[in-house]
């Protein structure tokens, strides 16, 4: 995830060319991007980049994730007491991000300043940064975390030990102990259920971004030669396996 804050809307703009600019030739791959600006009153407001991005700014994505947590309550330093928690820390998991890294970019994001918001592929930082600092632009990249998916299987594992403990209790108990610890095992049961349909809805989601990713990447490399077609098909490999 990366976001490059600027002073006004013309660098902002001039930005988010040159970050298309290294996209073409190889150097990274795009897969979302947008412009946002923090107004006076603390909100964002977004504005619309022309470009062929798989992945657009709707719910539920991750640039979409990232861009409401800067521009919630939380990312304008008010805290949690808003009642706001459950829905921030859903969509930290969402964007792959931490906490620290939304509290670095909304310091820098302050009103009246504009940002290149970018879910990105690179090997290198040296090109972006490179480029946004002759802007004028000040960079903030973070890799994506699968943050949620392993506190799930921590999760799923410790329920499921806690069932196995208690079948070996029931099966030495009496038999109006069996009663009560069956339930506390049916009710243990429908948890790990619930949790692990979640996870697996998550996973599906994930997986059709991925797919929506390497797609648009298998259709660049059609077009590409040499070195930029050898980039972009080690992108495609790379998001392949971390998926998997």
């Amino acid at each position: 995830m990366l976001v490059v804050v600027f002073d006004d809307e013309t660098k902002a703009y001039e930005g988010s060319s040159a970050l298309k600019e290294l996209d073409s030739e190889g150097s990274i791959s795009i897969h979302a991007e947008t412009v946002v600006k923090r107004n006076p009153d603390g909100s964002l407001a977004t504005k619309e980049v022309s470009g062929d991005f798989p992945i657009r700014t709707a719910g539920g994505t991750a640039i979409g994730a990232l861009i409401g947590l800067l521009g919630g309550p939380i990312g304008l330093g008010i805290g949690t007491a808003t009642g706001a928690l459950a829905g921030y820390i859903a969509d930290l998991s969402r964007a792959g991000v931490d906490a620290n890294y939304v509290d670095e970019v909304s310091a820098k994001l302050t009103p009246g300043k504009w940002a290149v918001v970018s879910d990105i592929s690179e090997e290198w930082e040296t090109p972006v940064d490179t480029k946004m600092e002759a802007l004028g632009g000040s960079v903030s990249r973070t890799a994506r975390k699968s943050v949620e998916t392993e506190q799930d299987a921590k999760d799923e594992a410790a329920l499921k030990a806690r069932i196995a403990h208690l079948k070996k209790e029931q099966a030495q108990s009496s038999q109006k102990e069996k009663a009560k610890i069956r339930a506390k095992i049916d009710s243990l049961d429908a948890k790990l259920r619930m949790k692990m349909q979640k996870a697996k809805e998550r996973s599906e989601q994930e997986r059709k971004e991925t797919e929506t990713k390497v797609h648009a990447l298998e259709e660049k490399a059609k077009k590409a030669k040499g070195d930029t077609k050898a980039k972009i098909k080690a992108r495609i490999a790379s998001l392949r396996g971390k998926h998997k």
